[in-house]
């Protein structure tokens, strides 16, 4: 019984969890503490925690991580898949239209305004971390990071693997910064 429940409360998770992993956390801990008290808040936090450290997003690492504690391997299975499918199905449904409907003019003018707000918005991001808009909070941001930030840049423009900039960012980060 345990994996039916499993199953539907992550399917619920991954139909009504918009805006991304940390607003389906709401709905994950709603599910996994309080409405079925498989485990307490502090587990649950221990788990968020740990699912955040992890490669991946945190939703589908946070179902991984409680249906292995709950039942297993086949409760990281279920719970995973649960989360992932409506997902896979919606993505699914929408190339589908999306193919039948390339050469669609209000299709197409939809996508074009669609790009430039999805750039502005990760600008937005950029710039809130570099200067936040709260007052008395200094900005991440000092000397080195800018020295770090600039040699970036300059290893992507030779085309510098990005798995070595990380190693690299990482390592001046702790020289400087440990």
């Amino acid at each position: 019984m345990i994996y039916l429940e499993l199953f539907l409360s992550y399917l619920k998770i991954g139909f009504f969890g918009f805006g991304g992993g940390y607003a389906m956390l709401s709905l994950i801990q709603n599910e996994v503490v309080v409405r079925h008290a498989w485990m307490s808040n502090a587990t649950f936090s221990d788990i968020l925690a740990i699912s955040q450290m992890t490669p991946g997003p945190i939703a589908i690492n946070s179902a991984t991580y409680i249906g292995y504690t709950l039942a297993g391997f086949p409760g990281a299975l279920l719970a995973t898949t649960a989360v992932c499918l409506p997902c896979l199905t919606l993505m699914t449904v929408i190339t589908h239209f999306f193919l039948k409907l390339k050469g669609n003019p209000y299709l197409n003018g939809a996508v074009a305004g669609i790009k430039p707000v999805v750039i502005g918005m990760i600008a937005a991001a950029i710039l809130l971390l570099v200067f936040p808009e709260t007052g008395g909070i200094s900005s991440f941001t000092d000397a080195w990071s800018w020295v770090i930030f600039a040699a970036c840049l300059l290893a992507l423009y030779f085309k510098t693997n990005p798995i070595l900039m990380l190693f690299c960012a990482a390592l001046a980060g702790t020289i400087i910064y440990g």
